[in-house]
């Protein structure tokens, strides 16, 4: 299984996300390089101007919304509130507009699966992308979350490519059919990282390898498919 497959269940985990594009740039902002608005009303549905971008990150969540600079790498991460920012903020490093709550033409071929269980505390998925599908959820609890992962991870007999995992956020977490999506998110400029549990990842040296919520697990920077 690909680390493009999003979070487990039953059936399927481990490898998921992070995502491609162009996430170069300077300050990129969540509705897209370089637009800090909806681009047809110039503001968002609750008429906050710039919602969920670098220059007003903590309205309804938003890129880095509490993030203390001197916490953790877990409390570093971006931060999304709602659906529409994580889209947004996706957005800028792979295209992932529109978000919809349902993915096209019936779902992806090979994907996130979506029929998460109680202990991952997903609240909300959606699903974006052009060519290939990405698959967002928001997330109540993530140490819930991790612990889940982790608990998919450890039941599996064959657990897959070591350098694999799934990209996450705060309070969100993502993952794609394309490999270059997965790897766009764990760029520098975007500040996402992946929670990786598998027993034998030992990264090169100089990648990041973090305290994740749940011991067993990491934050990374590095992603081979």
């Amino acid at each position: 299984m690909r680390t493009r497959t999003l979070i487990a269940t039953t059936s399927a985990v481990v490898a998921l996300l992070s995502l491609t594009g162009c996430g170069g740039g300077e300050n990129p902002t969540v509705g897209g390089i370089g637009s800090g608005t909806d681009t047809a009303t110039g503001s968002d549905a609750d008429g906050a101007r710039n919602e969920g971008t670098l220059d007003n990150p903590t309205k309804n969540g938003g890129v880095n919304g509490n993030a203390p600079k001197d916490g953790t790498a877990f409390q570093k991460l971006p931060k999304a509130g709602t659906m529409a920012a994580a889209a947004r903020f996706i957005n800028g490093y792979t295209p992932c507009d529109p978000v919809s709550s349902e993915p096209k033409n019936g779902g992806p071929s090979e994907g996130p699966d979506t029929k998460f269980g109680p202990a991952f505390s997903v609240t909300e998925t959606g699903y974006c992308g052009r060519r290939s599908v990405t698959t967002i959820v928001l997330i109540k609890d993530p140490k819930a979350f991790q612990t889940a992962f982790k608990a998919e991870m450890d039941a599996k007999k064959e657990r897959g490519n070591p350098n694999q995992g799934i990209v996450v956020g705060q309070d969100f977490a993502m993952g794609s059919e394309s490999s270059d999506a997965m790897s766009a998110l764990l760029q520098p400029q975007a500040g996402l990282l992946m929670l990786n549990c598998h027993p034998d990842f030992n990264p090169p040296s100089g990648y990041r390898k973090e305290s994740a919520l749940v011991k067993g697990c990491v934050l990374t920077d590095y992603y081979q498919d």
